[in-house]
């Protein structure tokens, strides 16, 4: 391990230990309050190296991660999140959740998904997988059009 990897002593200790309780409490702050989700409080817990995935991007390192969530803050008005579940084993915490997003312009917008965390050695997150079906989920918000890719998805892979 270099110097760079080191963390400073006052931010190593005013970290919880990630578990299921944690990640509902440091969630529910993220995101179930009035106005923008704010971030900030969470990204000591990743890792530097963080990879996140989901249906529309693969982003890798802590900069990156953080560049994103506050593009997703910049373009919602609000965002709420409902942890329906949560689970772990060792090293690996899962949870479903839905997500509703309030745009500018658009209704709002409830998604249905599930996220896989990985910690490392180091009880940081590593990995940060999230599930969901974003089209089928905002498609049906859309009057016929969600009931034609429905019987699209049926007719093709049902």
């Amino acid at each position: 391990m270099n110097l760079q990897d080191k963390k400073p002593q006052e931010e190593v200790e005013a970290r919880l230990t990630i578990n299921m309780d944690t990640i509902k409490e440091l969630w529910s702050k993220t995101y179930n309050r009035e106005g923008k989700p704010d971030w900030s409080h969470i990204f000591k817990y990743y890792h530097k190296e963080i990879v996140f995935q989901d249906t529309i991007q693969r982003i890798e390192g802590i900069d990156d991660f953080i560049a994103m969530c506050n593009r997703l803050t910049k373009r919602t008005k609000q965002l709420q999140l409902e942890i329906i579940s949560i689970s772990q084993n060792e090293n690996v915490i899962m949870f479903d959740w839905v997500m509703t997003m309030m745009f500018k312009k658009y209704p709002n917008t409830p998604i249905y998904g599930a996220t896989k965390l990985v910690l490392s050695e180091d009880g940081l997150i590593k990995e940060q997988r999230d599930y969901y079906d974003l089209w089928g989920d905002i498609f049906n918000n859309i009057p016929r059009f969600g009931r034609m890719y429905r019987r699209f998805l049926i007719r093709k892979f049902g």
